[in-house]
């Protein structure tokens, strides 16, 4: 019996060694079976990373295609406000290609009408499947950012669609406040600052971006026969809208270049005037006056000749004094 007992013993020892050995053999990693549930979560998990991803690398190949200084800038903001940052600028990139995209005002403004739905989406909690919705909502739900800014934003590039010049500099400077200082008000509140003295800071770049934009875009829009400097300007010089689209350089035309210059030049001086009184934490906010100034400086040397070839160039030092700025704690 008891040569039995050990018999039987011996057998599952040996069973025991077969299967542990085989388990080391064929199966090097132990199994872990997991309920159906489970998997689901996990898939679910993976997908919506995965997803997330996608939608933040989407935004940043737009803005760093569409506004390379615009994505400079943000990379050297706070890596909490980073992301977001990215979004606006891609939300507002979105925004700004609807007017040279379509052949048809109307089409731009199904477009528009788009946006407007998005944005009320995303603060029902809601938003619509598309990579900077998905982005902006995140950042929505991350900052607090207040729905007005980014309904103004869109409801100036409505008007906008109608594709006519300025009638006055006061014209552009409101828009310019509806859509870029809109922008910069986002911007600050993404860095948590809630500010009088930054938020009037930010109007005035605001407005000295718009104006430097127009400049800056004067020989694309000539080239396609368009003009939409200042009419009020334009007429003081006798400058018409042909001079422009032939590429003039004479000194009527480099007058109104000029004057609107000059104006976008006060505006940043009077930004300039309250940075004793805002927060450091603003300015990363505002590195974007450096791109501002050095077209400034740049239009100056060339005598405000907006046709003058190395203006249509991008300055490979810009991202070296956006960081020298940023480490300096100025703009």
């Amino acid at each position: 019996m008891a040569s039995g007992i050990s018999a039987k013993h011996g057998l599952l020892t040996t069973k025991c060694s077969v299967f542990h050995s085989f388990q080391r053999n064929i199966l090097p990693h132990p199994i872990c079976i997991r309920r159906p549930t489970e998997v689901k979560c996990i898939r679910a998990s993976t997908n919506s990373t995965a997803e997330s991803q996608h939608n933040e690398k989407y935004c940043i190949d737009i803005v760093r295609s569409r506004d390379y200084d615009g994505f400079v800038s943000s990379l050297l903001l706070p890596e909490d406000a980073r992301r977001s940052s990215l979004a606006l600028r891609a939300f507002n990139v979105e925004l700004a290609q609807v007017k040279d995209s379509v052949s048809q005002k109307t089409i731009g403004l199904m477009r528009m009408q788009f946006w407007k739905t998005t944005v009320e989406e995303i603060y029902r909690d809601d938003p619509p499947v598309q990579p900077v919705s998905a982005e902006l909502w995140r950042a929505v739900k991350k900052h607090y950012l207040t729905k007005r800014w980014m309904l103004r934003i869109i409801s100036e590039r409505e008007k906008d669609l109608e594709d006519r010049a300025y009638r006055n500099l006061q014209e552009l400077e409101a828009y310019s406040e509806n859509t870029q200082s809109s922008l910069l008000y986002l911007l600050l509140e993404s860095l948590g600052v809630k500010d009088v003295h930054a938020d009037h800071a930010a109007s005035h770049i605001g407005k000295a971006q718009g104006i430097v934009t127009c400049l800056r875009a004067t020989p694309y829009h000539s080239s396609r026969r368009k003009v939409y400097l200042p009419m009020d300007i334009c007429m003081l010089h006798r400058a018409s809208q042909e001079d422009f689209i032939r590429g003039s350089r004479e000194q009527n035309v480099r007058d109104v270049v000029y004057d609107i210059a000059s104006q976008a030049h006060v505006h940043l001086q009077h930004a300039r005037s309250f940075s004793k009184n805002i927060p450091a934490s603003a300015f990363p906010a505002f590195l974007q006056t450096v791109v501002l100034e050095d077209y400034l400086q740049r239009v100056r040397r060339v005598d405000f000749d907006a046709f003058h070839p190395s203006l249509q160039k991008r300055n490979p030092l810009i991202p070296i004094q956006l960081y020298f700025r940023s480490w300096k704690k100025t703009y």
